[in-house]
């Protein structure tokens, strides 16, 4: 990952960054990613308002799926540089960012800003838990939980992680919006791979789970977001507008179910994460709150064992 003679860095550190490190931006990449979100955007926004209302008018959360790239593809998102050739509409800051290794994230959390707000959506170890939710500051949501032992352990950790902030911060941790809550998405399974982590949706482990982590005297530290899945790309790659896909009806089956089994009246209260690059608009269309896109904004993601979180720069080079 390295910037061609064409796409030479600029050095930016947004005002709104407690950075310690600078991180050097490309003009260029800057320019493509934020006309690529733009258009992600758009396309959100035009499924949503095909829809019957109310549902044209509930907003649908866009989560840019950054894992193994770099930090400075983040930051030209969410702090993008001045003076780029593209319309208002297209420079504005994104704030929601999902990420899969726990390593990675924790990397880039302590290079890029407090406001990033982040998403864990890859597999959870157990021990990794209570690290991720202690040791990323601005984590919003993890979202692949299918365990009460990973619901404890993350509310521990988020514990830990409330009481360290409020003495770093003092008053600062209520008056600048530092939530104690973590969100925490129950992961389905609702394709039936074995290859494919969560809950079957007509378990009885997945009604319980949610009423640990809804309960205030087990997981004081954790708020139930709604459900989440990775659903089989055979449907994802075969999904158009008159074929629906049946992950998705099953995820939101589940939901209603799990709604009435904890007496939430309005069960989208619970939300839906489910769609994908290739599938994001059918997900729309049948209920999903928060979509997950990566290389549609990003491009081809390299190899792990490729990733770099800084890139190289022609000055790194010399």
């Amino acid at each position: 990952m390295t910037n061609s003679a064409e796409e030479a860095p600029t050095s930016t550190t947004p005002s709104t960054s407690d950075m310690k490190t600078p991180i050097p931006l490309s003009s260029h990449r800057a320019t493509t990613l934020l006309q690529n979100l733009s258009h992600i955007q758009s396309r959100i926004t035009s499924t949503s308002s095909s829809l019957p209302s109310p549902a044209s008018t509930r907003p649908v959360r866009l989560v840019a799926v950054s894992k193994l790239k770099p930090a400075s593809d983040i930051l030209s998102l969410h702090s993008p540089p001045a003076n780029l050739d593209i319309s208002a509409s297209e420079s504005s800051s994104h704030d929601h960012f999902g990420e899969n290794y726990v390593q990675e994230l924790l990397e880039k959390s302590r290079l890029l800003p407090r406001t990033t707000k982040w998403h864990f959506i890859g597999g959870l170890q157990s021990n990794k838990c209570a690290q991720l939710a202690r040791d990323v500051d601005s984590l919003w949501a993890v979202e692949s939980v299918d365990s009460e032992k990973k619901a404890n352990l993350l509310n521990k950790g988020r514990g830990e992680r409330n009481e360290r902030l409020r003495k770093e911060l003092g008053d600062e941790f209520e008056r600048n919006g530092w939530e104690d809550k973590l969100r925490v998405f129950i992961q389905v399974n609702t394709s039936g791979e074995e290859s494919k982590s969560g809950l079957e949706p007509e378990s009885v482990e997945l009604v319980s789970l949610a009423k640990l982590i809804r309960s205030d005297e087990s997981c004081p530290n954790l708020h139930l977001q709604g459900l989440m899945t990775i659903g089989a790309i055979a449907r994802s790659k075969a999904t158009t507008v008159e074929t629906e896909n049946e992950d998705f009806i099953t995820l939101r089956s589940a939901r209603d179910k799990i709604a009435e089994k904890l007496e939430i009246e309005n069960k989208e209260e619970l939300e839906l994460s489910m769609g994908m690059s290739e599938d994001f608009e059918s997900a729309i269309r049948l209920g999903s709150s928060e979509v997950r896109v990566g290389s549609t904004i990003f491009g081809e993601r390299p190899a792990k064992k490729d990733a770099k979180v800084l890139e190289d720069t022609e000055t790194d080079k010399k």
